[in-house]
């Protein structure tokens, strides 16, 4: 599996870059909790989400997946070379929009 993972974090903000080297590297089956969630968000190549109860759907650069807990889903990169960024919801709240 050519999957590497990137832990980042600064401040208040947690969120895992990762780098699939090759067209079907997977991430497993998994599911989070509240404590755990993320959003994803595609930033090189293409990738084929699925959940049995989201189904599968894919996304390319630039798209943005936003998971709920108790989602069970797994990833498959759709192209050599694809990248994603998972930011772990719960310090979101901590970002302030406007004045």
């Amino acid at each position: 599996m050519g999957l590497k993972l990137k832990p980042l974090r600064t401040g208040d903000l947690y969120a895992v870059i990762m780098i699939f080297e090759n067209e079907g590297d997977k991430l497993p089956m998994h599911n989070h909790t509240e404590d755990d969630l993320h959003i994803t968000i595609v930033t090189r190549g293409k990738l084929r989400i699925y959940g049995p109860e989201i189904g599968s759907a894919d996304y390319e650069a630039s798209d943005v997946i936003d998971f709920n807990a108790g989602e069970p889903h797994e990833f498959m990169a759709l192209e050599d070379d694809t990248r994603l960024v998972n930011i772990v919801k719960k310090h979101l709240d901590l970002v302030k929009w406007g004045p």
